[in-house]
């Protein structure tokens, strides 16, 4: 039995496709401004421009970008044949840009008094992956 095969007979797990470009790019140091204006589709160039806002004291410009990401990243689940629920595993790599942008408007939604967009995100994050919601806290 895989390790990802849902005993409970519930969706199969999305696994986006890879796209190294924006991830390399961005682990050899390029801006993530720079990244997001070349590769606007990419969650994980949305998701740390979210983070680097959020750490700068900057969380209305955070929540913008975790917002951008996250629904960069419904679009390409969807195109995955994702239905809306289900399980996005944390551990298949090209699915961290979605879910680090997830869990960025959460934050931030949170921050801005938000809360029940921030619930709504917070159990999306916990359902779609539990490594997720613990690995970011």
């Amino acid at each position: 039995m895989g390790i990802h095969e849902n005993l409970l007979g519930g969706p199969p797990p999305t696994e986006l496709p890879d796209d190294p470009q924006p991830r390399e790019l961005l682990a050899g140091g390029t801006a993530p401004a720079d990244v997001a204006a070349k590769y606007p589709t990419s969650s994980l160039a949305w998701a740390q421009l979210a983070d680097e806002a959020f750490e700068g004291g900057r969380v209305v410009e955070s929540y913008a970008y975790a917002r951008t990401g996250y629904h960069r990243g419904l679009d390409a689940l969807r195109r995955s044949g994702w239905k809306g629920h289900g399980p996005v595993p944390w551990e298949h790599e090209p699915n961290r840009g979605f879910l680090r942008a997830l869990h960025g408007l959460a934050r931030a939604a949170q921050a801005i008094g938000e809360n029940e967009e921030y619930e709504r995100c917070s159990q999306f994050l916990k359902d779609s992956s539990p490594t997720a919601a613990q690995t970011l806290g």
